[in-house]
């Protein structure tokens, strides 16, 4: 098991943030995975898993062995009368796996398309977009216990999935030493499977995509039409981080009461909502972002992107000189800068998506 040190971590990082880590080893196997497991003195040192990096803010190197995930393969599994079952290794590229999809004749994750990640990050975060959610669409995943090594398998219910929330995302004890439920830190993603429902239904509702359905002439879209409206959308909205460094989305959007909301539409007529079915309203935070004149400001090299003002980027992507590009504390300074801006307007406190080390 080859152990590379003083590895640079900005290519495998979308915010292009220049870290190092000081000991990375490369997962493209179960069979490596144990192996590693097995090597005198892995019990109690400190690690850190890394997919795709899409949804990370380093602040400085990172100390614990890095895991950079690279587990791949996918395959149709089964198919049922009410689904296709498709299986991905966690080092797969999201996208080109939803893309993949659509090219076997298996629809269902179009709406998820060009979200960026990998596999194994995917139920992480419980990525969603445009109306779908990956717990819509899952079906179980396999992970490996880093402590023991015993693998074991996850169904939704056992992934305690939430909004942009799993039980990977919360740690198995707090800082009193208090047991909790959480795979923070403790298991590492192998494969990901996920049930694609027969028959398919397309999912619309967005703006965006009503609009694009209305140039259309108006028709039921295919899959692929609606996969192709949201690639589109997003590359109209959000940067691609091969040019511009980003993570997507920063900020999850915050839930609010329906008396809560109906409080700041009295103040603010045009805030930007979506009535819940539970009875809460999500409130769009690039909206609140942007009443609060962040669109398009900077602090240091980190910026909030002049189309989106839900996306933060690092204004010195692709720049030779680390200098020039921002580094995690400028980004952490603009995200707290964001926050307290929002805070005093709205009395609303925004929540970082990406983790923070």
């Amino acid at each position: 098991m080859l152990v590379e040190k003083n590895v640079p971590l900005q290519p495998f990082n979308t915010f292009g943030i220049a870290a190092k880590a000081h000991a990375l080893v490369r997962v493209s196997s179960l069979e490596e995975l144990h192996s590693l497991i097995a090597q005198p003195g892995w019990a109690g040192q400190p690690r850190f898993v890394l997919g795709g990096g899409s949804n990370v803010v380093l602040t400085g190197d990172v100390k614990p062995l890095v895991l950079k995930v690279e587990i791949m393969g996918r395959r149709l599994l089964q198919e049922t009368p009410k689904a296709w079952i498709v299986e991905a290794g966690a080092g797969e590229n999201w996208h080109d796996f939803v893309t993949w999809t659509l090219d076997q004749g298996y629809p269902g994750l179009e709406n998820m398309a060009l979200i960026p990640g990998t596999m194994g990050a995917s139920p992480v975060q419980n990525i969603g977009a445009y109306g779908v959610e990956l717990q819509d669409r899952f079906d179980s995943l396999d992970a490996v216990d880093l402590e023991t090594g015993r693998e074991f398998t996850l169904n939704a219910a056992q992934c305690a999935f939430g909004y942009r929330d799993s039980v990977f995302k919360h740690a198995a004890s707090d800082a009193a030493g208090h047991t909790g439920f959480g795979l923070a830190g403790r298991a590492l993603i192998v494969r990901v499977r996920l049930a694609l429902p027969k028959p398919w239904k397309p999912v619309l509702g967005y703006a965006d995509l009503e609009k694009k359905r209305a140039e259309a002439g108006g028709a039921d879209p295919t899959a692929r039409q609606i996969y192709d409206w949201v690639v589109a959308v997003r590359r109209a909205k959000l940067p691609d981080p091969k040019f511009v460094g980003n993570v997507g989305s920063f900020f999850k959007n915050p839930t609010v009461s329906r008396e809560q909301c109906d409080d700041i539409i009295q103040r603010d007529p045009k805030i930007v909502h979506y009535l819940m079915d539970d009875g809460s309203v999500k409130l769009a935070a690039g909206w609140l972002i942007d009443a609060c004149g962040w669109k398009g400001k900077s602090i240091g090299n980190a910026g909030v992107y002049e189309r989106q003002a839900l996306v933060l980027v690092n204004r010195g992507t692709g720049s030779t000189n680390p200098a020039d590009c921002a580094t995690g504390g400028e980004v952490m300074t603009l995200a707290k800068s964001i926050q307290t801006s929002v805070y005093e307007r709205f009395g609303i406190r925004l929540e970082p998506e990406p983790v923070v080390v």
